[in-house]
Order: C-alpha cells, then sequence, then structure tokens
C-alpha cells in the first residue's frame, strides 16, 4: 500500500474536510485523513498513483474556470503524487 499525503500550506489549502465538500474524486484504494486534517491518497501500487494523477490531469484540463479552488486543489493532489520519491522512481 502506497500513502502519499498531500502537503500542508500548499496554495489551496487542501484538506481532509477541503477535499470532501469540493466532491473530488478518491483514488480506488481511498483516503484518509491524519489527524490534523491533512489529507492522506491511498493506492495500492505506483501504477494505480500514476494513472490516477492522469485522471486527475483530464478533469483539471476539463475545468472551464481555471481560477477555481477545486482547479487549485486538483493540481496540488498531482504534484504530490509526481513528486512522492517512490512515484519518482517509479516513472524514470
Amino acid at each position: 500500500m502506497l500513502r502519499i499525503t498531500v502537503p500542508p500550506g500548499t496554495s489551496s489549502g487542501l484538506s481532509f474536510s477541503t477535499f470532501e465538500r469540493y466532491g473530488l474524486p478518491a483514488p480506488a484504494s481511498g483516503v484518509d485523513a491524519e489527524i490534523n486534517d491533512d489529507l492522506v491518497l491511498k493506492f495500492e501500487d505506483e501504477a494505480e498513483a500514476v494513472t490516477y494523477a492522469e485522471q486527475l490531469e483530464n478533469l483539471s484540463n476539463e475545468l472551464n474556470d481555471k481560477s477555481t479552488p477545486q482547479y487549485s486543489a486538483i493540481n496540488d493532489m498531482i504534484m504530490a503524487i509526481r513528486n512522492d520519491e517512490f512515484i519518482q522512481s517509479y516513472t524514470t
């Protein structure tokens, strides 16, 4: 199981609570909340995480208004996945 935490203090201020409020799609393996409300994305493996990031990129491209908090939150989730050391090793 691979767990990727979206770092606190991102440009969107994304937390578990705001993730739920925005109704963003969850990965197949789900999400968790840390005790401080940080968002943790759960994946079976790196391939599932990369596929989810690609799905988020497609969703991001489909949004008409690029200034919404949801757009910023989606991009913060993509960056958290892409910056994960296991994902970087997997994709190189």
